[in-house]
């Protein structure tokens, strides 16, 4: 919310919790690793292929959560294996690799891209839960709310919110730029140093 990067499978990988989760996770695992390795090979890269070699090492690790999604979780590799492959365009990987990797000792990029994976990924998990729960009623396809099935909890307050009927545009793609743009707002609302930076 503060860099506004990677927005981009915020759309596609949001729909779902489990997917989510699954692409946070490999995100943080490839933003981390990617700003080790860079910097422990920057005063060994020539600046004018600096950022192919960023691309190959970023390659490499995705290859890596790929091929280990494949044999560990095949039905969540089926449904997410064109946007792992996409990590590697992700401008938040690329963009901390050039701004911060390039420049720093590997202990601190290490620990910035494990940072910066994190948030990115705890946007992930919060727009996913969001669209999930009000789009489908369930929550990691526990129901949660809406009409039907066995909530959870089977209680009379449970039972209250089986008014709801979940609203399937929260399933569509444009719900997830919303979702993203009311954060956005939420969160520079309350942190009013960051309006006057931007």
């Amino acid at each position: 919310t503060v860099q506004v990067l990677g927005i981009c499978s915020a759309l596609a990988v949001t729909t779902l919790l489990n997917k989510a989760i699954v692409m946070s996770i490999a995100v943080i695992f490839v933003c981390a690793f990617a700003n080790l390795i860079t910097s422990l090979l920057r005063n060994y890269i020539p600046k004018q292929v600096r950022m192919i070699v960023q691309l190959v090492v970023i390659a490499f690790l995705v290859t890596v959560v790929e091929l280990t999604l494949k044999a560990v979780a095949y039905p969540v590799y089926k449904d997410l294996s064109v946007f792992i492959g996409l990590i590697i365009t992700n401008c938040i990987v690329m963009g901390r690799l050039e701004a911060f990797a390039m420049a720093n000792n590997p202990y601190r990029s290490f620990l910035d891209g494990l940072g910066n994976g994190f948030g990115y990924g705890v946007i992930l998990i919060i727009i996913a839960a969001i669209r999930e729960l009000f789009g489908k009623g369930s929550l990691l396809n526990f129901k949660i709310i809406g009409p039907g099935g066995d909530y959870l909890l089977n209680t009379e307050a449970i039972a209250l919110l089986g008014w709801y009927q979940p609203n399937n545009l929260m399933v569509l793609f444009p719900s997830a730029m919303f979702v993203i743009g009311v954060l956005i707002w939420i969160q520079r609302a309350w942190n009013k140093k960051l309006v006057d930076i931007s």
